[in-house]
């Protein structure tokens, strides 16, 4: 950042008063421009003993496969930006959202809410972000092409959460150390 976005002038990076990390301040207004993680939402739409998978038509990671997620709007709850990038990514409704994991990726700066729904009368089709979608079972799932290493992390404690018949919330972080991620799991 180089400008201030309240009134144009420079910035520079500083530790404000009253603070204990560097921020980019405006030198001429004061404004204090924070810069936070991003929040992802998503969730794992169920049909049965089957879920709902995008191969992505974007970048990053185009051509491989996830669940539908994406950055959360302002002014939009966790739950609801979760039902719209399914509808985005797979024209598909999904109803009963709940919290099924919270996943910090260090590396980028994001947040992941994911939630477990189900698909509203098993109906999808690709939106503008998916070149297809498919409903997989587990023993299906195209392993070798998950595109994120959050959304395979996911998919594996869904899988044997489902297979012991009891799902719990999850709570870890996606670390990056040179070309690997290690997962540090909370619960």
């Amino acid at each position: 950042m180089k400008f201030c976005s309240q009134c144009g002038a420079p910035v520079s990076v500083r530790v404000p008063a009253g603070d204990n990390r560097p921020r980019h301040v405006c030198d001429a207004c004061d404004t204090i421009h924070y810069q936070n993680p991003k929040i992802v939402a998503g969730c794992i739409p169920e049909w049965g003993n089957r879920i709902l998978l995008c191969r992505r038509a974007i970048e990053p990671r185009y051509g491989l496969w996830t669940l539908p997620a994406g950055f959360m709007e302002n002014h939009e709850s966790a739950v609801t930006a979760a039902a719209r990038e399914a509808l985005e990514e797979a024209n598909a409704v999904v109803e009963n959202l709940s919290l099924y994991g919270v996943y910090s990726l260090l590396h980028v700066s994001q947040v992941y809410l994911m939630f477990r729904g189900q698909l509203r009368e098993g109906q999808a089709s690709p939106g503008e972000e998916s070149l297809e979608v498919c409903f997989y079972a587990e023993h299906e799932i195209p392993w070798e092409d998950i595109a994120f290493t959050v959304v395979r992390e996911i998919l594996e404690q869904y899988f044997s959460e489902r297979r012991a018949g009891a799902f719990h919330l999850h709570v870890g972080d996606i670390i990056r150390e040179a070309d690997q991620f290690r997962i540090h799991r909370y619960v």
